[in-house]
């Protein structure tokens, strides 16, 4: 089976899905060192030790690549998030800002990994839209989690989807601003109405 790129592609043995996993790994783990400003296959080639022609087997050029990468990326941020969630009480409220604090303390490289990411779906779709299109729906599962068992789907979707865009924002704030001030201000308003929802039963 050959690639779009001509180049012969894994046939999905075992052992080569082993190695893929261990190759995106590392390059994911390069990249959030480094960032995606000059992301290309013979970097990525380089920081896994490998070349691009092996790359080349195990993944479907370098967009098939960038996109798994960051969407490992995504499921680290979604993991710090969901720990520092268990830790806290059970109301909506306080799992958002228990989601909050994580994302807000997050190391610094993952987030301006995360926001390249999207600045590039914005800056070129024709080529990188998926690295936005798949945010939502892989943020999304988490959030409609934290609302109470007992709401409708639709409310759940309503809310999770309303605090799913504001704390994107938020991060955008801290990015651009030059103390956070706003977002810090914005998500008491946020948790306000929240804990209204939740009031309301």
């Amino acid at each position: 089976m050959e690639n779009a790129t001509g180049y012969r592609r894994s046939a999905g043995s075992a052992r080569g899905e082993a190695r893929r996993r261990e190759l995106l790994a590392t390059i994911t783990d390069d990249v959030a060192e480094n960032g995606l400003v000059d992301f290309s296959l013979r970097r990525a080639a380089r920081s896994a030790g490998t070349t691009h022609k092996v790359l080349l087997y195990h993944f479907d050029g370098v967009e098939d690549l960038l996109r798994q990468v960051v969407f490992s990326l995504r499921e680290r941020r979604i993991g710090n998030a969901l720990a520092a969630v268990a830790a806290e009480p059970s109301t909506l409220t306080d799992r958002v800002r228990a989601a909050w604090v994580s994302l807000r303390d997050e190391e610094s490289e993952l987030r301006r990994v995360l926001d390249q990411a999207m600045g590039l779906a914005m800056y070129d779709p024709g080529r990188y839209a998926a690295l936005g299109r798949g945010a939502s729906q892989q943020y999304l599962p988490t959030l409609l989690s934290f609302c109470p068992a007992d709401w409708p789907e639709q409310r759940k979707h309503e809310v999770a989807s309303m605090i799913l865009a504001t704390l994107r924002g938020f991060l955008v704030d801290l990015l651009t601003s030059d103390d956070g001030s706003g977002a810090e201000a914005g998500f008491e308003a946020l948790l306000r109405a929240v804990a209204r929802e939740e009031a309301a039963g």
